[in-house]
């Protein structure tokens, strides 16, 4: 077996380099090298240059946990999202991305799955972690989430969804007002007997589905044998399936109001696989306005949803929050935009 003491390296490991190590390559106090890594302002640009080459030249990280205790501050915030599949959801995470680089913030992404054991479990996880403040997805929450986030004294904020609640904070849409609104888009056109199609079957879509049914209900044509929901993931194949039940079980229908893109996705490939033809003979809609919808064959007609500012805003609004300020708003209403295209 070969003899590993000739390499003096071998055996040792590397002591990790201190900013008191970056101090003393660049002729400074360590004071001063802290002050040019967080109050960058503070440092001439030529002493900022030798501290930065010192920082790469040494390999040193600065200690995030060493920087919360002294500053009290963690400069970490959780973002909790149900999909990071979901186009709809990265657009969010986008948003909060831009708006947090700037102070240097680092985004801690938990992924829930549409799962109130697993907000729980992330809340539990990420709160360790002593954030600054938490960005939700929704407004539904579990009582021993609301209890966490409580007990941690930190600033949270929901997005996608606005809260009444004179005591919470939110970013989003009525997501009641744009099932409404795509409701009613399809009652000026003149279709009649209109259907919806559902999956997941989240807080959101469930609103949606409730803006639909006012909608009709309002003008003396609500029918529940034309709504088929499900709380399987959404998907464009489900889609498809979905308008071939919904089709079976109320062949009349003249249009369907699907209540995602994807969705309406897969319900017309359905019906051109059937020979059913769009508009004509069954109208489609979506939501979310995804980057497909204004390209299918026909083209899509939806709901466009400001996701990038959702997740932007939001955390503008936490950060004034974490920074002691007053908002001018607690509930911020971002609206939504029909876009009425070929389908319909």
């Amino acid at each position: 077996m070969p003899n590993d003491s000739s390499n003096p390296s071998r055996g040792r490991v590397r002591r990790r380099a201190t900013l008191a190590d970056v101090a003393k390559a660049v002729g400074v106090s360590t004071m001063t090298a802290s002050r040019a890594i967080g109050r960058p302002e503070l440092v001439s640009e030529e002493l900022r240059g030798q501290i930065e080459i010192a920082i790469r030249e040494l390999g040193y990280v600065p200690n995030r946990a060493a920087r919360a205790l002294a500053s009290a501050r963690s400069h970490v915030i959780a973002v909790l999202i149900p999909s990071l599949s979901n186009a709809v959801f990265t657009d969010v995470l986008a948003g909060v991305q831009d708006a947090v680089d700037a102070e240097g913030y680092q985004v801690l992404i938990g992924n829930t799955r549409y799962s109130f054991a697993e907000e729980e479990k992330l809340v539990n996880i990420h709160l360790q972690s002593n954030p600054d403040g938490v960005l939700l997805t929704g407004l539904t929450q579990s009582e021993r989430v609301r209890q966490m986030l409580s007990a941690a004294g930190i600033p949270t904020v929901s997005m996608m969804d606005l809260s009444d609640d004179p005591d919470r904070y939110s970013v989003g849409m009525s997501q009641f007002d744009a099932g409404h609104t795509i409701t009613r888009h399809l009652l000026v056109k003149g279709y009649r007997r209109i259907g919806f199609i559902a999956a997941q079957l989240d807080e959101r879509t469930l609103k949606r589905a409730d803006g639909y049914r006012h909608a009709l209900q309002q003008a003396g044509l609500y029918d529940s044998r034309r709504e088929v929901l499900v709380s399987d993931p959404s998907t464009i194949a489900l889609g498809a399936e979905l308008v071939g039940r919904l089709m079976a079980r109320a062949p009349d229908c003249d249009a369907v109001f699907c209540c995602n893109d994807d969705l309406a996705y897969g319900a017309i490939f359905q019906c051109q696989r059937r020979g059913i033809a769009i508009p004509q003979q069954l109208a489609i809609c979506g939501f979310n306005d995804l980057p497909a919808s204004a390209w299918m064959n026909p083209s899509v007609t939806t709901i466009s949803t400001p996701r990038y500012r959702v997740g932007f805003e939001a955390a503008t609004l936490l950060k004034q929050l974490i920074c002691g300020e007053q908002p001018e708003q607690r509930r911020i209403d971002l609206g939504f935009t029909l876009m009425a295209r070929e389908s319909t």
